[in-house]
């Protein structure tokens, strides 16, 4: 075994194409701050946060240290029926952050398991309350909500459901998305045209019905479809929408929560409090698997209220509040908050945001969005190859020494909060230079 030469071939990649992956590999052997390291040394920046989720950058040692030291403490503690005091510790801090009246969370492993999670919660609360009929789901094109089968069902983006579609759970509508680049292409922050959009919701529920219908689950901002923007009022307008019906808003903060908007979550930073949050990726800053779905106290509340001591929802993980995690979560959510971190966000996006758009007039450019630390830079496809240029961007600047993310011919940017104003530089003129070329 040991003479044989490494091949890359045993590893089926997740959403990779892995016959072009393996003839031209980009691989990477360590990381440290804002940087990831290539197997010959090469310094690589990483302005994506991982995917979207080492928010207080690689390797920060209080984390690694917290990590460390309960692998040698406890290794595994069983969550059904048995606890340990860090898990309920870390969940009192977490709701601590949440907005007010959801004081509650379910622990998962992933934003996929998070998503699942929250949509099988909102169907047994319908239950649970005594209106059963509430079955139905709306989520919206080109919503990314993981790739459990409840996430696909909801989701929006086609090649993520097309090999499943006679598979996924029924009963599923889709609101419109809200990219509307004939109107606002080239937006700084929220985009002024599309609130509109949002009363395609009241639209949806006259067909169907609203007592037929659970919930309603949005990306505040929708990260993987490439950064889509919400307009101006429209996840208000939304939250009136259901509120008006009776209906449970579900928030998919997976990439947008821990600070990412320069608060703790969108719900905040958007001033609309949903009914659950889902979370994972900056919990515990990609360290350790780890999610997290945090319910209004009402939801709860109709769980504990029936009388008696059986079980409230049959659901959960082997690894739900894994003590690894729960260490990773602990140790990540005090050096956010020692150093400052959704602060320093909140400080660096309008030097992101100013960078960002400097992009504007390079080749085949066609749009610029942004909002806190999340933006995104679309091109023009190649007649007859969409997603080509796209493929051809991020290499050119993994060669170049920059990790940026690719969605179809749309570059994403979400870099780590502890970003300063040289990286930004670095990483934008890096990627001038990579248009150019």
């Amino acid at each position: 075994m040991g003479d044989k030469k490494q091949s890359l071939e045993s590893f089926w990649m997740p959403f990779t194409g892995n016959r072009a992956f393996k003839k031209n590999p980009r691989l990477v052997a360590r990381a440290n701050g804002m940087f990831y390291y290539t197997p010959d040394g090469r310094e690589i920046l990483d302005m994506v946060a991982g995917l979207w989720c080492c928010n207080a950058g690689h390797g920060h040692p209080r984390i690694v240290g917290a990590i460390q030291a309960q692998a040698a403490e406890m290794d595994y503690a069983p969550p059904f029926g048995f606890g340990h005091p860090a898990a309920f510790e870390v969940a009192e801090t977490l709701t601590g952050l949440t907005p007010e009246g959801i004081n509650h969370v379910f622990f998962t492993n992933s934003g996929s398991e998070s998503v699942d999670t929250a949509l099988k919660i909102a169907l047994a609360y319908q239950k649970e309350r005594g209106q059963p009929s509430r079955t139905r789901f709306i989520g919206r094109e080109r919503g990314y909500h993981g790739v459990g089968f409840g996430g696909i069902s909801v989701g929006g983006i086609p090649y993520n459901r097309k090999q499943f579609s006679n598979s996924m759970i029924p009963g599923v509508d889709h609101l419109p998305h809200t990219h509307l680049l004939d109107r606002n292409a080239f937006s700084r922050g929220l985009p002024e045209s599309g609130f509109e959009l949002a009363d395609a919701l009241q639209s949806i529920l006259t067909l169907h019905d609203p007592s037929n219908v659970a919930a309603v689950i949005v990306e505040p901002i929708a990260g993987s479809a490439g950064v889509l923007i919400p307009p101006k009022g429209y996840l208000k307008r939304l939250r009136e929408i259901c509120d008006k019906h009776d209906i449970l808003l579900i928030f998919d903060e997976v990439i947008t929560g821990f600070g990412r908007l320069g608060d703790n979550f969108a719900a905040q930073a958007f001033d609309v409090t949903p009914d659950i949050i889902t979370s994972a990726k900056g919990l515990t800053s990609g360290t350790v698997p780890m999610g997290a779905v945090f319910v209004r106290d009402e939801i709860y509340n109709e769980f504990m209220s029936k009388p008696g001591a059986a079980i409230e929802l049959f659901h959960g993980y082997t690894y739900s509040a894994h003590p690894l995690a729960v260490a990773a979560c602990k140790a990540t959510q005090q050096v956010y908050a020692d150093e400052g971190l959704f602060q320093r966000s909140a400080d660096m996006a309008p030097l992101f945001e100013d960078a960002l758009h400097s992009l504007k007039g390079e080749p085949h450019v066609i749009d610029i969005r942004n909002y806190g630390l999340m933006g995104a830079v679309e091109f023009a496809a190649i007649e007859g190859q969409p997603g080509a240029r796209g493929a051809g961007i991020i290499q050119k600047c993994f060669e170049a020494g920059l990790m940026v993310r690719v969605t179809g011919d749309t570059i994403a940017f979400s870099p780590p909060l502890i970003l300063k104003e040289s990286h930004i530089q670095q990483a934008v003129e890096t990627f001038r230079t990579v248009l150019r070329a």
